[in-house]
């Protein structure tokens, strides 16, 4: 599959169908194969390692390496396995200084010292205080390196990616998954109803009934067409229903939309 056709593909109901299930794994198990399934779908991988990095920024070092998920290919690492700290590890230098959040790539070595060093990599970083949330994207070492538009591609994706990966992360470190569900019971409700409802109450935002469904559809991979048959309105109620709601959330389009769903 071409880059470009996959690019056009994020703005499919199967992309927000699939960003859904993996807003809605956030701090479980299956988080890291739900984004290894995402991001394969774009650019071709095999193996996705979540870490969060704990560093002594005054000393230039590695307090921990805590491993939050992995998923693919040559699994090796179990999660939420603590790692060794690395002080020569190569992305340490590049994460020490960092202000903005980084894609760092490393290529294959045939000789390496470190974990995943014989395959390609693509590492998205993001920072909060001394932490550092890394999402570490993986490409056997027989086929080429990431490309200029693959790695573009990818950067674009981290806006929506790392804060979902900070969030999971979170979530790991304060309390165990099944301890996050909100208070009161929506039974009837998927996952990411559950999440949207959330994020709509820490907003003190409110939406319209109909705003609320055109966006829980959108977000589930519904089409205008689909959500306009189920309604019995026209597809141009639906855009004006979601151009209300982006604007009352500050967002822009079903892309922007998803976003919100992360806390970009």
């Amino acid at each position: 599959m071409s880059l470009t056709r996959s690019i056009n593909n994020t703005e499919s109901p199967h992309f927000y169908a699939e960003m859904g299930e993996l807003i809605s794994t956030s701090g479980h198990e299956d988080f890291a194969s739900k984004m290894l399934h995402l991001v394969d779908k774009w650019v071709p991988i095999h193996l996705v390692d979540l870490s969060e990095w704990t560093l002594d920024e005054p000393r230039d070092s590695v307090l921990d390496i805590k491993l939050l998920g992995s998923a693919g290919l040559n699994k090796d690492l179990p999660i939420s396995q603590t790692l060794h700290p690395l002080n020569d590890h190569p992305l340490l230098r590049e994460m020490l200084g960092m202000q903005d959040p980084l894609l760092i790539q490393m290529k294959a070595k045939a000789k390496s010292t470190h974990l995943r060093g014989t395959s390609h990599q693509c590492n998205l970083v993001s920072r909060q205080g001394n932490r550092r949330c890394v999402i570490s994207l993986y490409r056997l070492p027989g086929q080429r390196g990431f490309s200029l538009a693959e790695l573009s591609f990818l950067k674009s994706l981290s806006d929506t990616l790392l804060p979902l990966m900070e969030r999971h992360a979170q979530i790991l470190r304060q309390a165990p998954p099944a301890s996050t569900e909100p208070a009161h019971s929506l039974l009837e409700q998927s996952q990411l109803q559950r999440e949207f409802y959330k994020r709509l109450s820490l907003s003190d935002i409110t939406l319209s009934a109909r705003e609320q469904e055109v966006c829980l559809g959108l977000l589930t991979g519904g089409t205008v067409p689909q959500m306009a048959e189920k309604l019995s309105v026209k597809n141009s109620s639906i855009e004006t229903y979601l151009k209300r709601a982006a604007a009352k959330l500050g967002v822009s389009g079903r892309h922007g939309l998803a976003k919100w769903m992360v806390g970009a």
